[in-house]
Parts: C-alpha cells; sequence; structure tokens
C-alpha cells in the first residue's frame, strides 16, 4: 500500500496509553484509532520498541522543577503523590493521554501527501530528538515526550525522521538504539572526543552509559568505565580499558586531574568528584542524572582548571546519519537485556529499574489481526 486510504481511520490498534503523572496504574494497555499520516508523514508498522529512562521519568513528572530526588526516589514518592506536573516533561507541559515510546524500529507501511511512495515497505529507525526549525536552532521536540509514540502497532512521524537501514541485526536488536545512541553520540560528538583523549563514563552498564563506552572506542579514546561489581566484566568485554566499581572513590581510584572528558548521566552525590577527575581544560557532558538533578559544585574547580561543562538534548545534525552509518558498517553492537510484549510493559519497566542489566529492554507489539492490517 504507498497512498493511505482514509478509511483507515476506522482501523484500530492496540497501544498503551499514558493517562498522566503517577504510577504504573497510568500504564493503560487498550485499543485505540490506528494513526493517518498527514502532509509530509509516513506511518510505520512498530516492529519492536525500547524502553529507556526518559519514558519512566515523562510518566513520574520528574523534569519538573519541584523534583530535586533521584528517578528511583521520585518513582517511590509517586507511588503515594500523583500531582500532575505542569513543567514535567521535557518541554513544561507533557500532553496526557498520549502513547509513549521513544525508540521505534518499524517498516514504512503508507505515506501522506507530498511523500515519495518508493519508501514503503522499507525497515528504518526513528530520530526521535526533531529539530523542527533547522539545526540552526536549539529549539527541539521529541517522540513519545511531545506527540504520540512507538508503544503501539502503529505511529506516524515526519518522513524526514525515518532513516532506512540495511543490516542484518533483528528488529529488537534495532530497536535499542536510536534514544541512547543517539544521546551517547551526541555527547561525544559535543565533547569532540577524539583518540587522544581518556574518556570516564558514569553509570556504563545502562543504556547510555553502555553505548557511550563502544562510541567512544570507536573513536579511538581511551575509555575507563564505572559499573555495579556484577557488571563489570560484561562492561569490559565492550571496549572499556578499565572498570571501577561504582562504589568505589574515584579520585582514590584514578588520582586527580586523570581524563580529559566525563561522560556523566548520573549526576547526584557524585558529581563533586567528577571536575576534580578531569585534568585542565576537560569536558564535563551530560544529558541526565539518573541518581538525583541537584548536586554540589566547587566553582573553583570549573573556572580555576578552565573546565567545560557541556549540556545535551538537541541531537546536532550529524549524530543520527553518524550512527546509521556505523551500524551498517559493523562497527558498533546492540546490547539486547531482553524482550518483552507489549502488553507486559509495567514488567519491563519494573525490571528496566531494578537495574540488573546492561543493555536494553525492548516490547514488541502483537501482530496486526488478520484483515485488519494496513500493510
Amino acid at each position: 500500500m504507498d497512498r493511505f486510504d482514509t478509511t483507515g481511520r476506522d482501523r484500530t490498534m492496540m497501544a498503551v496509553v499514558t493517562t498522566g503523572n503517577g504510577g504504573f496504574d497510568r500504564l493503560d494497555y487498550r485499543e485505540v484509532p490506528v494513526p493517518v499520516p498527514g502532509r509530509g508523514e509516513v506511518l510505520l508498522r512498530v516492529l519492536a520498541a525500547g524502553v529507556n529512562n526518559t519514558e519512566i521519568n515523562t510518566r513520574l513528572g520528574w523534569y519538573s522543577s519541584k523534583v530535586t530526588a533521584s528517578t528511583d526516589a521520585t518513582a517511590n514518592a509517586q507511588a503515594r503523590d500523583e500531582e500532575q506536573r505542569a513543567d514535567g516533561g521535557w518541554n513544561a507541559a507533557t500532553p496526557f493521554p498520549f502513547i509513549q515510546g521513544t525508540d521505534c524500529c518499524g517498516r514504512v507501511v503508507a505515506v501522506g501527501a507530498d511523500v515519495d511512495d518508493t519508501s514503503v515497505g522499507a525497515r528504518v529507525l526513528v530520530r526521535a530528538c526533531m529539530r523542527p526549525r533547522g539545526f540552526g536552532s536549539m529549539e527541539n521536540i521529541w517522540m513519545a515526550s511531545d506527540f504520540d509514540g512507538a508503544f503501539a502497532e502503529y505511529v506516524k512521524v515526519p518522513a524526514g525522521e525515518a532513516f532506512a537501514i540495511d543490516c542484518a541485526w533483528s528488529d529488537e536488536e534495532l530497536a535499542t538504539i536510536p534514544c541512547a545512541y543517539g544521546t551517547s553520540e551526541n555527547m561525544l560528538h559535543r565533547a569532540d572526543v577524539g583518540p587522544a583523549d581518556h574518556v570516564l563514563v558514569a553509570g556504563a552498564s545502562g543504556g547510555v552509559g553502555s553505548a557511550a563506552v563502544q562510541l567512544a572506542r570507536r573513536r579511538g579514546a581511551t575509555v575507563t568505565a564505572v559499573a555495579g561489581a556484577s557488571k563489570m566484566e560484561r562492561v569490559k568485554d565492550i571496549g572499556a580499558y578499565r572498570v571501577i566499581d561504582r562504589t568505589a572513590d574515584l579520585v582514590e581510584e584514578l588520582g586527580e586531574n586523570a581524563v580529559d572528558v566525563v561522560v556523566d548521566n548520573v549526576g547526584g552525590p557524585g558529581f563533586c568528584q567528577m571536575l576534580k577527575l578531569l585534568k585542565r581544560g576537560g569536558r564535563y557532558v551530560s544529558s541526565g542524572a539518573i541518581a538525583g538533578p541537584v548536586v554540589s559544585l566547587d566553582l573553583r574547580d570549573m573556572y580555576l582548571k578552565d573546565l567545560s561543562l557541556i549540556g545535551c538534548t538537541a541531537w546536532d545534525e550529524p549524530v543520527f546519519p553518524n550512527l546509521i552509518s556505523y551500524i551498517e558498517r559493523g562497527e558498533i553492537q546492540p546490547l539486547l537485556a531482553g524482550v518483552y510484549p507489549l502488553s507486559q510493559i509495567v514488567d519491563a519497566q519494573t525490571e528496566f529499574m531494578a537495574k540488573r542489566h546492561v543493555g536494553k529492554f525492548v516490547l514488541v507489539p502483537p501482530e496486526p489481526k488478520k484483515g485488519a492490517a494496513i500493510d
């Protein structure tokens, strides 16, 4: 099918609808209308969708300035307090009710007006971070934070954000890539990481951290990683030169002025050590703070050492095309921790928050009903 039949408005699909800020009870697996692609859009059948910390944080309203605790602590508090947070999303209010799912491996099944129908049938990855005003502006919107995402049988996206990919990876393996690897590649790109750099990656067993280890090694950098004791060998296997237990004193282990770049999506109490670890002229780069967003900063560490502190949310133009090329050339590997049916999203997010895994969990929607499929 190359053009979407308007009668598709009567078709339905299964999706996980997030109804508001709160606990798992806010995840409603139910039947909803299939989206209709508009001008410049494509409709994808979702083949697999990754699970990310950002979906949990968005459901919890963690991005609100009122929240100062870690994701785990906020989740425990939300079980008792389901306040709707007007500034709880990436761009202020979250458009509840809506469909989350930031990572999407899908297949193009229909196109809207002004879209070349030769893309129908292509397997694609969706660039989740979109720059609607162009790459000269830092304004950005995110699939599954600002509009409906991939925790569904179908999703519509701007045609230019669906990147065809030709590789032997499974759909589930591809679904581990967009958010974690895009975020990691963006941080390394902004920090201008190269072969001469010694890079410290905090939280190296998580989706973003494990991607950063691989991507920094791909750039030729020496990588020291921080991970839990049970995950240290697995992190070393993916490219870390050295792995340090996350309970260790990093300054004692490495010494001050030891690394060129710190990639830190952990934050929290450990932040105060990170700037001491950096050499003069070093770069600290972050796109998250799972252990807590409010940290202690000694400004003397920053200005006396001429450090650069780099915040990253909007992905720069080369980032996603780079990832597609790395996959197709076999330069990185997927880290698939487990696969769940979409209907078992609560089980997947519960296991995700237990932090016993390395890599990513992936959700797989049901096969389209016989006789009701669009593709």
